[in-house]
């Protein structure tokens, strides 16, 4: 029997699709990735699909992640990234028609201008009427401006790399504490994901074991899902796709507690399809 596990959180940045001018990084040489080379990763490490997210060296422009979409039929959705741009029904389809389950909101790069004014208002109503997710891009207490506007907002959250907190700092610090109690309410997704960005002992990463079991329980297994920041961008040392995957029995013990977060969980929240 075909064993489905999904990577849902990687970023393609493809040579043949020109990076935008005047934002602050370009994905070095070795960290940049085509659908095809992701392909690949999912391949040798016996995983099936991918959630694909847009990232900043692309601005508002998700050709690369929908032509990706569209070249491996059903193995990829996507997160789009609107920068400084209408959401225009045009666009709406486009995104609707091409995978996309989600707009990324990127607070630790922008603070609360994305989601603030008549453009941010009517991003987060289009994620609502939409039924998208706004998944956040944050770190430490990033989040805590943007809680009355999200909650008033009643739209899906998903946070990337369980919040990136301050290890230093424990679970209670404010940015950590306010994204566990939206996961305590239901209506959001976590990311099992990127615990190099938050490590400061490096692999196997145990010094955010805390912080992962405070996110598993506030927001229950059926709404973890895991990923790997795939092809590691801005990063000084090495990073490898393996360590990031291997740590996952020693979060989750539990073999079906895998399964949920590997591919039931993607399966039901993102609307991947087994083949």
């Amino acid at each position: 029997m075909k064993r489905y596990a999904a990577d849902c959180h990687e970023h393609i940045f493809d040579p043949a699709y020109p990076f935008a001018e005047g934002v602050h990084y370009i994905p070095e040489f070795a960290q940049r990735g085509t659908a095809d080379d992701f392909a690949a990763v999912l391949d040798a490490h016996g995983l099936t699909h991918g959630l694909l997210v847009g990232a900043v060296p692309y601005a508002g422009d998700n050709s690369a992640m929908l032509a990706a979409i569209a070249k491996h039929k059903g193995r990829y959705k996507g997160i789009a990234l609107i920068r400084d741009a209408e959401i225009t029904p045009a666009k709406i389809k486009q995104f609707a028609d091409g995978g996309v389950i989600g707009l990324r909101v990127n607070l630790m790069s922008f603070g609360i201008t994305e989601i603030t004014g008549a453009k941010g208002e009517k991003l987060l109503a289009t994620a609502k009427e939409m039924n998208w997710f706004i998944q956040l891009h944050l770190h430490e207490a990033d989040l805590v401006p943007t809680v009355p506007i999200l909650r008033k907002a009643g739209v899906k959250l998903m946070f990337d790399h369980f919040g990136r907190p301050d290890v230093d700092k424990g679970v209670d610090q404010p940015g950590f504490k306010e994204m566990l109690q939206f996961g305590r309410e239901g209506n959001s997704v976590i990311k099992l994901s990127g615990p190099f960005r938050s490590s400061k002992t490096g692999y196997p990463f145990k010094d955010t074991d805390k912080f992962i079991a405070a996110s598993i329980e506030a927001f229950g297994i059926d709404n973890c899902v895991w990923g790997s920041d795939w092809p590691f961008v801005r990063v000084e040392g090495r990073i490898d796709y393996g360590p990031q995957l291997v740590v996952l029995p020693r979060w989750l013990p539990n073999e079906a507690d895998r399964q949920k977060v590997l591919w039931d969980n993607p399966k039901r929240h993102f609307g991947f399809v087994e083949t």
